[in-house]
């Protein structure tokens, strides 16, 4: 009896269907001939069922998860437009809709596979929007709240209607069954010891067969209602080979798979927040504040109220571009004020040995760049290399194309690095020691610009000892 029960629950939903007919069906052709038609006509209309039936769980077994994750994929730029394959799946469905209303008869059923319907049109309608934003300007945060407020939630309810649908066609199932229980009882009346054994057999199967039917999809639906209010460590402990049990393990899947995505969302932000406070605290440098001051101070003292006037407006645009009333990326125009200010206010301080040349084109004043990106590197070029040589330096500011992006250089002719402590220094930009203050301005710019436009993106350094340092800032040409 223990084989028995193994496999049966190992075995599809159809062949525990067909094996159940059988056991019905053969005793009756061979004691009475004559219900023939009604067996035929019982026939059909289990193969119509059963052919819902195996429809359905087709198509509920993978779309919502292929589908969301292709979403997915099409969002965050893992596939383009054209490799998507969102209609694929979308026109997939619908056949599989309408094979199922050609064969469906019950009015309840036919209205969900309508319903159905119309959540694949919406999915078609969001998949045009996030194309459509791909296309314009890469709103990332739009699409991913269409993602998870729209498609995810459409895809969930073509599931549910699916889920209804499957459970419906097997009542059905189980209503034809019982009016085959009573037609094939009414006949074995008068088929004494045979209709004895066969009344026996029913009254067995008909308690064991629906129980293995419905225990596990009692069990999915336990398991999506506790998904359904927030507890993501539900999980299915169907094990069997069959439809239902192939379904269990998709949903423990697909579950197991939205908490690797929660949990990669929650790394990210916690990532960006700690690079935005990398940023406030980068923003304004104390002893450059404090020289400055000293500096302005002993101007006033000596009367030179030109130079002291000269040196509080160029502060004074220091700092109203590093505050940028709260905005994160700004024109180049912008960052090439903040960074001109900047080399005014050194200049007065190293005169003697500073000069500075800006050379950007106007055709990229209006391209954005995350503020304060450049001044740390003019920084990084006075403290490190045009103060280590003598006889002073220039730091040349400039700009040029690079196919669909542009390239902002900030050189000097300094001491430069030798190719050891180049080395260090490229190794350093994406693992900064914390021992390594020398380079943590580079590394927070770099790592600003690689989390705004992406890992294409960021600062390549070429150095040469005893001649200077170059340091090219990769950027989207983006306005």
């Amino acid at each position: 009896m223990k084989k028995i029960r193994e496999y049966f629950r190992n075995t599809s939903l159809s062949t525990k269907i067909r094996i159940s007919y059988l056991l019905l069906v053969v005793p009756l052709v061979l004691l009475l001939i004559v219900c023939f038609y009604m067996m035929q006509r019982s026939s059909q209309k289990y193969s119509e069922m059963i052919s819902s039936a195996a429809l359905a769980g087709d198509f509920s077994l993978d779309f919502k998860k292929d589908f969301d994750y292709e979403t997915y994929l099409l969002i965050v730029g893992n596939k383009s437009v054209q490799e998507s394959q969102l209609d694929a799946f979308i026109d997939d469905a619908e056949k599989v809709v309408s094979g199922l209303i050609e064969i469906t008869t019950n009015e309840d059923n036919l209205a969900r596979l309508k319903a159905v319907n119309k959540y694949l049109s919406n999915l078609r309608k969001y998949k045009s929007r996030i194309e459509t934003n791909l296309a314009v300007s890469a709103e990332y945060e739009e699409n991913m709240e269409i993602w998870e407020n729209d498609v995810q939630i459409v895809t969930a309810l073509i599931k549910e209607e699916i889920f209804q649908y499957m459970f419906y066609e097997i009542r059905d199932m189980q209503a034809e069954k019982a009016e085959m229980d009573a037609f094939y009882q009414s006949a074995m009346t008068g088929s004494l010891l045979s209709f004895g054994i066969l009344t026996l057999m029913v009254a067995a199967f008909s308690i064991f067969l629906p129980k293995s039917f419905t225990r596990p999809i009692t069990d999915l639906i336990g398991v999506t209602d506790m998904v359904a209010k927030g507890d993501l460590s539900a999980r299915s402990t169907n094990d069997s080979n069959d439809e239902v049990g192939i379904l269990a393990h998709s949903m423990n899947q697909m579950i197991e798979k939205i908490n690797e995505l929660l949990s990669q969302i929650t790394k990210e932000q916690i990532r960006i927040r700690e690079a935005e406070l990398e940023l406030l605290q980068s923003q304004i440098n104390p002893h450059f504040l404090y020289n400055t001051l000293d500096t302005i101070i002993w101007l006033a003292e000596g009367g030179d109220e030109k130079r002291v006037v000269g040196m509080v407006k160029s502060l004074s645009a220091f700092f109203r571009t590093s505050l940028s009333r709260g905005r994160d990326i700004i024109p180049i125009r912008e960052e090439l004020l903040h960074a001109k200010s900047y080399l005014e206010i050194q200049q007065f301080r190293y005169q003697d040995i500073l000069e500075y040349e800006i050379d950007v084109p106007d055709e990229f004043e209006d391209c954005t760049i995350p503020k304060i990106t450049i001044q740390p590197l003019i920084e990084n070029a006075l403290y490190h290399g045009i103060k280590n040589k003598r006889g002073g330096g220039k730091i040349i500011i400039s700009a040029n194309r690079s196919g669909d992006d542009f390239v902002i250089s900030v050189s000097d002719n300094g001491i430069g690095m030798t190719p050891e402590r180049l080395s260090e220094v490229i190794s350093g930009l994406s693992s900064i020691s914390s021992a390594d203050n020398t380079i943590y301005g580079l590394y927070n710019v770099n790592e600003r610009i690689k989390l705004k436009f992406g890992d294409k993106y960021g600062i390549t350094l070429h150095s040469v000892y005893n001649e200077g340092t170059t340091c090219n800032i990769l950027l989207p040409f983006a306005t």
